[in-house]
């Protein structure tokens, strides 16, 4: 495969718009929030972790039996 040389464009400065103001960072970032494939994730795990503190706290207090 032959190697892509990219010399000519790398130190371009990229094309601003006429028409329309340049995103501020956060205007940027919302616009891929929609497409966050694992949205309630991190609360899932939450969830999951405190279920088996509280199984854990159960068998070492002797409050649960292991069967």
């Amino acid at each position: 495969m032959k190697e892509k040389n990219y010399d000519e464009i790398i130190n371009c400065t990229p094309p601003k718009s006429k028409t329309h103001a340049p995103l501020t960072m956060s205007q940027r970032a919302a616009q891929f929030s929609p497409f966050a494939a694992l949205t309630g994730y991190d609360e899932s795990i939450e969830e999951t972790a405190i279920e088996h503190e509280k199984i854990i706290l159960a068998m070492e207090t002797g409050k649960m039996d292991l069967q």
